[in-house]
């Protein structure tokens, strides 16, 4: 049998890609002529570091535009000019429906728990129902305005960093980090020994693998907040496979057939593989975004931990395409995320009169990446808030002093507790100047974090769950296009 040479056959490789490239244009460029004849889209993508509370924001976010009495701040529900709003089956049909009755009865059921956490892309439509404001109203009729909410780990958006990088520079920045790390010292030791410019043995590359994989569960336990690769954490349906048989070695280059080149191979065959077709089939179609920030627990596991955050959230947000996109572009496909909410999550474990520290600590955690997005031509804002609010604000007495405070039922005893979180600063700096400077703890103050249970709740007809200021959220983010 005949066969092309080698540079032939490449040359028809790369000819099906550049075709397989132009049909991937072609049929972008119809979807996107075809949208303005159809009912408009937005695409609303939600996403935060591990116990951000995405589940729930997504829930009772839902749940409250449906049932509208607690969103006086959403002017096109103030004004009535939401006259339904509705769940329909989702358009894209191989991604899971994000499951939103499931959630809902965990939160608002007679023994309400928290539901799972996200561990893989979602979705959900809730379609609008809206009158135009004005004399507009009466001439062209109701209209219809679909919201598609796309949810997804936050451990996978810290992979987009990869997409740029080479395996040598990813190994050494990753084992310079977490060298002090107490919870790398499992790694560290499985390194011992270990040459990269050995012959490959499959045996070793999946004990540093797994042990690699321990590091990362235990640094996101403990606060860390740089845990790439994310499908580490959250394997699914990838768990064994070779893409994610890898770990971090030091040296430089190795020639072939050794152990550093095959784990090279295997980093580079999990960007091309897990993390491109993510960013390809989720990510970049993004047109709102909200992105849900632990701040309290990392200010509570201390400087470190902040500080962490703060790098990790700049990585993230690098990987967004901030902006406005013009009409010609709009009907080219091409898409942009418009506007970019950072929220600090959990605003119902302090009392509201630091709320606004909590905001201004959420601003300067971001600042790099908000000026970057704002510099683009992106809208953003930052917020505190609570998706669900678990609990009420209590005055109390303690040591001549009186402490602003918030009540609710413990997460461990299901019993009623008062609680005091400590008092933020005014000024950010004294937050994140230690943390900048590697501090290892606070110095004149103690942050502490209660893990409350969602409250046993009697809700209205025509009333959603309680929270804090999510109703400015989905102004924000949603309502110039209601």
């Amino acid at each position: 049998m005949c066969r092309r040479p080698a540079y032939l056959r490449g040359k028809a490789r790369g000819r099906d890609l550049a075709l397989s490239g132009i049909t991937d244009t072609i049929g972008r460029t119809i979807e996107g002529l075809a949208q303005p004849f159809s009912d408009p889209v937005i695409r609303l993508g939600v996403t935060g570091l591990s116990r951000a509370g995405k589940t729930v924001f997504i829930t009772a976010l839902v749940a409250n535009l449906m049932d509208r009495g607690r969103m006086p701040a959403l002017r096109a529900a103030a004004e009535g000019r939401i006259l339904s709003a509705f769940l329909q089956p989702q358009p894209d049909d191989t991604v899971p429906r994000f499951d939103y009755e499931a959630h809902l009865a965990a939160l608002t059921g007679p023994e309400p728990h928290w539901p799972e956490s996200t561990r893989a892309v979602s979705e959900l439509r809730l379609s609008f129902r809206l009158r135009e404001a004005g004399l507009l109203g009466s001439v062209r009729g109701p209209r219809t305005l679909h919201l598609d909410i796309v949810d997804y780990p936050g451990e996978w958006l810290l992979d987009l960093g990869l997409i740029g990088r080479g395996y040598g520079d990813w190994a050494a920045e990753v084992l310079g980090r977490i060298a002090g790390r107490a919870e790398a010292a499992g790694y560290l030791a499985a390194l011992q020994g270990v040459e990269g410019a050995a012959p490959h043995d499959e045996a070793v590359a999946r004990r540093l693998a797994e042990a690699f994989a321990q590091y990362l569960r235990a640094a996101r336990a403990a606060g860390y907040s740089d845990c790439t690769p994310g499908r580490f954490l959250l394997p699914g349906e990838l768990a064994g496979s070779p893409a994610l048989t890898f770990a971090p070695l030091p040296g430089g280059a190795a020639p072939r057939g050794t152990l550093r080149r095959e784990m090279e191979r295997r980093f580079d065959a999990y960007k091309e593989k897990v993390v491109k077709p993510f960013f390809r089939d989720h990510f970049a179609r993004i047109d709102r975004q909200v992105v849900l920030v632990d701040a309290l627990g990392a200010i509570h596991a201390g400087p470190k931990a902040v500080e962490d955050m703060r790098a990790a959230m700049t990585e993230i947000l690098a990987a967004f395409r901030p902006g406005k996109v013009g009409w010609l572009m709009g009907l080219l496909g091409v898409r942009r995320v418009e506007r970019i909410l950072f929220a600090a999550t959990k605003a119902d474990h302090l009392h509201h009169s630091q709320h606004m520290r909590l905001t201004a600590i959420m601003a300067a955690l971001v600042r790099e990446a908000k000026d970057r997005a704002d510099f683009a031509g992106a809208d953003t804002a930052a917020m505190s808030i609570a998706a669900l609010r678990a609990t009420v604000e209590e005055t109390v007495s303690h040591e001549g002093r009186t402490l602003e405070a918030v009540r609710g039922r413990l997460l461990e005893t299901g019993r009623e507790a008062t609680f005091y979180a400590g008092e933020l600063p005014q000024n950010p700096a004294e937050i994140l100047a230690p943390a900048r400077q590697g501090a290892s703890g606070w110095l004149d103050a103690d942050y502490r974090v209660m893990g409350f249970a969602p409250a046993r709740l009697r809700l209205k007809p025509g009333e959603g769950p309680p929270h804090i200021r999510l109703d400015r959220a989905a102004e924000f983010l949603i309502g110039d296009r209601l």
